[in-house]
């Protein structure tokens, strides 16, 4: 027969101040195999603890509830507690009267506590029936990936190889830098973005313990926790990287010109191009979708020869190419090719995209002179198309007055409802260095409020004051576009209770920050899952900020919410850290608490297949005959496959039949 102690906690006024612990205590000590009903105000505290130890090392009790807050947190407080005490860890269930009870019926004092009695019943019924489970382990194979070529990339690549772990470093685009790398400078300190973030891009791609695989793309992801295995496309590039010394000859003579997506589409760059001037590694790429196929050089055919002079008529980047690295005639396989690796950890810093100012149709996003904030970036730079000089796209005339617009997309019902953080400090950022450059210049800066929460931050802001930059606190309205290319802003002047009316050369908005549009296919591939704001979803807000629901993967960055650099580098060196832990050890456990396959039970009928979100069953030949088989270091005991097996031949440990009908029963007496 069991002996089990059930402990309620007060949890402050948490629990206390809606239920009626004392009533939970006694209704408690009622139950079937209770021995003993104890109550405490913290029971995580060191003495609420101890009282469960002692009645335990005392052998009072052989199976423990504890009714408190959520097992989520708790859980593992009190299974280190009983272990600790020489009890098995699994023989503990917890009722949660806090998150079930107390904090949804917070008015109903008496329907609180009743619903307490029952959710303490419900667990008593279940501890009756536990029994001893034993962890589990694999072997870790000593190597990460971290997706993404950002700051927060870079950083947690850096970090995990620092430690010696082999490290996988892979990114979409063909050089490393994400965002950072289109940034002029960066706040509070105006910064050189390029002169902090360059040499990082260099000392992670020479690195011994880094394999950076750019212009690559995550295409599968199989395993778990210690042993994921990856498949990586590595795109097609067209030009032979062994070869290409990254001179730029090819770019210079390609005719062929698209949209340059690395200056915000402010500019062309050719079909053959080198993704931009500090590009890590520096080497070409030809955009097939927009290649001309010069002289009629179609990838894998074999060049024309001239009549008159006897020479191979060569395209003009295969012709100006000094090292020989492109050459038309191989039949280059545009899906690129599959490199497979075998990780223990993945670190997800894929970063994030700013909205489009055609979202905003009441700020004439078809005038040239309304441009985004990352555009503006673009502009300003020295390697941008203007190389530095604050020009119109409409009539490349130096703007003598300048409108910027903040939360365009974000804390709106209409797109985001979040605020994405760190526009308010980069349209500060940007007007400082415009009126530093240009003293003449009227800026007018138009927030809802302004938000500038962080180290140095307010004075920042409080400097561009100072300097004649004039702000309005409240929305804009929209916009008119006038002859001339200018714009006339309609906006409300909150303090002064004021419509206002003026006409600006150049509009920039401050668009929201969101996922990428690959987001949802990549989430797919990890398991990842998405939170309210649609970004990736941690573990707990809280508690887990790098972790995720998928063992063994960690976010960092603002792919997990938007976030400024400091913040992003911080979360990319904690989710390294935290990705280094199994590497280190060198084995990682698997909790019992797991399905297992009943193979002369089971029919073979494959329906669990399918069904399992974490890939962990398959079917293997038993006796001659097909059964499912669960891979335990990939189940997470979820136990979908145990609901919907037809046999029952389908065992989910620690949620046993007898288990689950003795809960209903308590619930329902």
């Amino acid at each position: 027969m069991a002996k089990v102690g059930v402990y309620v906690c007060h949890c402050g006024s948490n629990i206390a101040g809606v239920i009626d612990v004392e009533a939970v205590r006694d209704f408690a000590a009622t139950l079937p195999d209770v021995v003993i009903a104890r109550k405490d105000l913290f029971m995580c505290s060191d003495s609420g603890q101890e009282m469960v130890k002692q009645d335990v090392r005392d052998g009072l009790v052989d199976r423990v509830v504890v009714a408190a807050c959520t097992p989520r947190t708790h859980e593992p407080i009190f299974r280190a507690a009983i272990e600790k005490a020489g009890l098995n860890k699994y023989l503990f269930e917890m009722a949660n009267i806090r998150d079930q009870a107390s904090w949804v019926h917070g008015h109903d004092h008496e329907g609180a506590t009743e619903k307490a009695k029952k959710v303490v019943a419900s667990a008593v019924a279940k501890a009756r029936y536990l029994e001893s489970l034993e962890d589990k382990y694999v072997d870790v194979t000593d190597a990460a990936l971290v997706i993404g070529g950002g700051i927060g990339g870079i950083s947690a690549a850096l970090e995990l190889a620092n430690m010696g772990h082999k490290t996988y470093l892979v990114e979409k685009q063909p050089s490393i830098g994400g965002v950072m790398a289109q940034l002029d400078k960066t706040f509070p300190t105006n910064d050189c973005s390029a002169c902090i973030l360059t040499p990082m891009m260099v000392e992670a791609y020479n690195h011994p313990n880094i394999e950076t695989m750019t212009y690559s793309e995550v295409d599968d992801v199989s395993g778990y926790i210690g042993n994921f295995t990856v498949k990586v496309r590595q795109k097609q590039t067209y030009v032979d990287w062994a070869k290409c010394t990254g001179c730029g000859d090819c770019a210079t003579k390609c005719p062929a010109k698209t949209p340059d997506e690395f200056n915000a589409g402010l500019s062309e760059r050719r079909a053959a191009f080198i993704m931009f001037p500090q590009a890590v590694p520096k080497k070409a790429v030809i955009d097939m979708a927009h290649c001309l196929n010069c002289a009629g050089r179609e990838i894998g055919t074999i060049p024309k020869v001239n009549a008159k002079t006897g020479k191979q008529i060569l395209a003009p980047c295969e012709k100006v190419c000094p090292a020989n690295a492109i050459d038309r005639s191989i039949a280059h396989d545009p899906k690129g090719a599959i490199k497979e690796i075998e990780v223990g950890s993945i670190v997800v810093a894929t970063g994030y995209k700013v909205m489009e100012k055609e979202w905003f149709k009441e700020m004439a996003p078809s005038s040239p002179n309304v441009i985004t904030a990352l555009q503006l970036e673009r502009l300003i730079s020295a390697t941008g198309p203007t190389e530095g000089k604050l020009l119109r796209p409409s009539d490349h005339q130096k703007p003598k007055t300048l409108t910027f617009v903040s939360c365009m997309g974000s804390r709106d019902k209409k797109f985001h409802t979040y605020c994405s953080r760190f526009c308010c400090m980069y349209m500060i950022k940007q007007a400082r260095l415009l009126k530093e450059k240009y003293p003449d210049l009227v800026i007018n800066m138009h927030f809802i409020d302004v938000r500038t929460a962080g180290k140095d931050y307010d004075e920042y802001y409080t400097g561009a004051r100072n300097m004649g930059i004039n702000f309005f606190k409240g929305k804009v309205g929209g916009l008119e576009m006038l002859p001339e290319d200018k714009l006339r802003v309609l906006a409300y002047d909150m303090e002064s209770a004021t419509n206002i009316e003026y006409e600006s050369d150049l509009v920039i908005l401050a668009t929201a920050v969101e996922l990428p549009e690959d987001a949802t296919s990549l989430a797919q591939k990890l398991g990842l899952q998405f939170c309210g704001s649609k970004f990736f979803r941690e573990l707990h807000p809280k508690l887990g900020p790098v972790e995720t629901s998928t063992e063994g993967l960690f976010l960092a960055g603002c792919c997990q919410g938007p976030k400024d650099i400091p913040d992003t580098v911080s979360q990319a060196k904690g989710a390294a850290a935290a990705a280094a832990v199994p590497l280190a050890q060198g084995k990682v456990k698997i909790e019992p608490i797991i399905s297992e396959v009943r193979t002369e039970v089971c029919s073979g009928c494959g329906i669990c297949v399918p069904l399992c979100p974490y890939k962990a069953i398959s079917m293997r030949e038993f006796g001659g005959e097909l059964r499912a088989h669960i891979e335990i270091s990939a189940c997470k005991g979820c136990g979908v496959c145990t609901s919907a097996c037809p046999s029952a031949a389908i065992v989910l440990h620690g949620y046993e039949e007898d288990q689950i009908f003795a809960q209903i029963a308590a619930l329902t007496a």
